[in-house]
Order: structure tokens, then sequence, then C-alpha cells
């Protein structure tokens, strides 16, 4: 099985894009949700979904698919991202085409999927109306799902909130030398792409600096929160918002940061197949992703973020409106993998 890497060198022919970085032969027209499409994917029986989401949002997108559609089983498949990735590479070299529709947190994936011409061109109706154009492939192929942030974040039992660290600066401040903890590049996407961020917009030294304050280095965005509630260390440098506000909502001692220097973005798209087993249905349950109605359980349930123009932030949290993201780049955080990698072990001496 080709690594990723070796993937993209083996295609450096095909030049990559962002999502809408260049003018294209127009995606195909929005297609909405008709009693034929409805006809057609209850006679297939049966969605698979293999999708990076949390297990419990995921399952609770699966039930309502299949309450609104009876009839059609949705069968969800969660692992993570890079998990995903692999598993459907070996499945193609086999010949095997059993995923049908696709959502994961690392978008440079569906730029490696549609360069091999893996994914199918549909647009459903509410992408077409209410997603954001630079959220959607200009060929059709994908659209983002849902989103997140990259948070700093800290223990408010240990903390007062006015001696709290409101920047990426405020962490290189001495009195946060060995309170800190921060997850890996090499391991987790989100902080991959976060990595890239920061060091586009801030500058490699700062990280070099921050490198200097006896970090406590972890693997994942979802374990560096989990160490601020357990007082392991009384702040985070990163970690994904959404674990931090649902640990917030339940009650936990946390407390959500959004850096004034900007809060590194996390898009999470998602696409069907080409060869899909179930074309119908993977091609209804993709516009069902998108509805109002799923959206929502993105945000409600699972503290994500949806671009949606008709979709409510819950109450209680700030809106995405009023804070200050840093710019998403898939293509060039692909590129640079190996070079962020390198520089943060360095750095980080991990």
């Amino acid at each position: 099985m080709l690594s990723r890497r070796a993937i993209l060198k083996a295609s450096a022919a095909l030049p990559f894009v962002a999502y809408a970085t260049r003018v294209m032969a127009a995606a195909p027209p929005a297609e909405p949700i008709t009693p034929a499409l409805i006809e057609a994917a209850k006679k297939e029986g049966v969605v698979v979904w293999y999708t990076s989401a949390d297990l419990q949002v995921a399952e609770m997108i699966g039930r309502s698919f299949e309450k609104k559609y009876p009839g059609i089983k949705a069968r969800v498949e969660r692992a993570g991202g890079e998990r995903i990735f692999t598993r459907i590479g070996q499945e193609y070299a086999a010949n095997i085409y059993t995923v049908d529709a696709v959502s994961t947190g690392d978008a440079a994936q569906f730029l490696v999927w549609k360069r091999q011409k893996w994914l199918a061109a549909h647009v459903p109706e509410d992408v077409a109306k209410y997603i954001p154009a630079e959220h959607r492939d200009p060929d059709g192929c994908f659209a983002t799902v849902r989103s997140s942030l990259c948070v700093i974040g800290y223990n408010t039992e240990m903390v007062k909130k006015e001696d709290a660290p409101k920047s990426f600066a405020d962490l290189l401040d001495p009195k946060w030398k060995g309170k800190i903890v921060k997850a890996h590049p090499s391991y987790s996407g989100t902080i991959m792409t976060s990595t890239f961020q920061v060091a586009r917009d801030i500058g490699w030294p700062y990280l070099e600096k921050l490198a200097a304050q006896q970090v406590m280095q972890v693997q994942s965005a979802t374990d560096t929160p989990k160490k601020v509630i357990l007082g392991e260390r009384p702040v985070m440098a990163d970690g994904n918002e959404y674990n931090t506000l649902l640990l917030k909502e339940s009650g936990k001692p946390i407390e959500v940061v959004y850096a004034t220097e900007g809060s590194p973005f996390i898009v999470q798209p998602s696409a069907i197949f080409e060869k899909a087993a179930h074309p119908n249905a993977a091609r209804l349950f993709q516009s069902f992703l998108f509805t109002p109605e799923a959206q929502q359980l993105f945000v409600d349930i699972g503290g994500l973020r949806s671009l949606h123009a008709q979709v409510k932030d819950k109450p209680g949290r700030k809106p995405l409106s009023e804070i200050k993201v840093m710019k998403d780049d898939a293509a060039a955080v692909e590129a640079q993998s190996d070079e962020i990698k390198t520089k943060y072990s360095q750095y980080f001496k991990v």
C-alpha cells in the first residue's frame, strides 16, 4: 500500500488546488432530494459511511438518516482520518468498493482522492445555496460538512480568568514554563493543520520559543483538554475546540481561549465515491448531511461548527462570526507536512 506522500509524488503531473482557487468547467447542477432519488436509494437499501466524526455523533447522524428515510440502513464505519485513508487505499488496490460516502478531518485526503479520480461529482442543493463558495470544491467533488477550531485552554480551578493566557504570545511568559501541554503534528491531523497555520501566520521562531517552555508533549488534540481537566498541566497550547466545549458543558473545569492572533481553522469535508456500491443512497446521504437538520446535530451534539447559513450556534457558545480565525490551506499542509514534522521534532526534541 502506497503512502499518501508516495501517491502524491506519483501523481505530481496534476497540480494541487485549494477549494476554490482556480476557474474550471462548471460543477454539475445542484441536485435536490427528489422522490425518484429516494426510491432509487430504497431499492439499494443501505449506505456505507466512513467517518472520523466522534462515534456518538456519527451514530446519531446515522439514526436520523434512517428515521427520515425508512428502509435505508446507514452503516457507520467510524475510525481516525489516517486509518480511513489507508483503509480506502487498500480496498481500492484490491478492487473492493465498499465505501459509499466519506467525511474526515483531513482535507488533504480529498485532494488525493480527487486526483486519483475516485470521487463522484455531486452538489447537494443545500451546498449550492448555503455553503460558502470557498468551502466547495470547484468541480463539485466535496464540500466542508463540518469544521472546528484548534484552541488554547486552561483549568479554571488552577488559573484565574484574569491571569489566563489570551494569545499565543502569552504562552511564552516565564510563568507558564513547565505548565503547558501540547499535541504533536506527527500524530494528529488537527495539530498538523494548526502547526502549519501558526508557523505561516506567526512564524517558526514562535514555536522555537514555545518549545523552550518545557512543554508536556502528548499525541492527540483530544488528549490536551483531558490533561488540563485532570490538572496535569493548567494550560494547553492547542486542542480540539469541540472536545473542550463538550467538557466545559458537562461541568469540567476547563475554559476555551480564542487567541487574539487568530485560532487555527480545521475544515472537515465530505464526498461520495464514483464506484460506490450504492450510488443513489450515497447521493441521498451526502445531501442529508448538508441539511439544516443534520448540520444542527453536528453543532448541538458534537460541539462542531457548521458553515451552513441557516444553522444556528448553540446558545452559550461564542458564534464563529465573532472569532478571529486563521485560513486553512489543505494543499499547502500536504506539501509541507514532512518539513513541519522535521522542524517540530527538532524544536520540541520529540
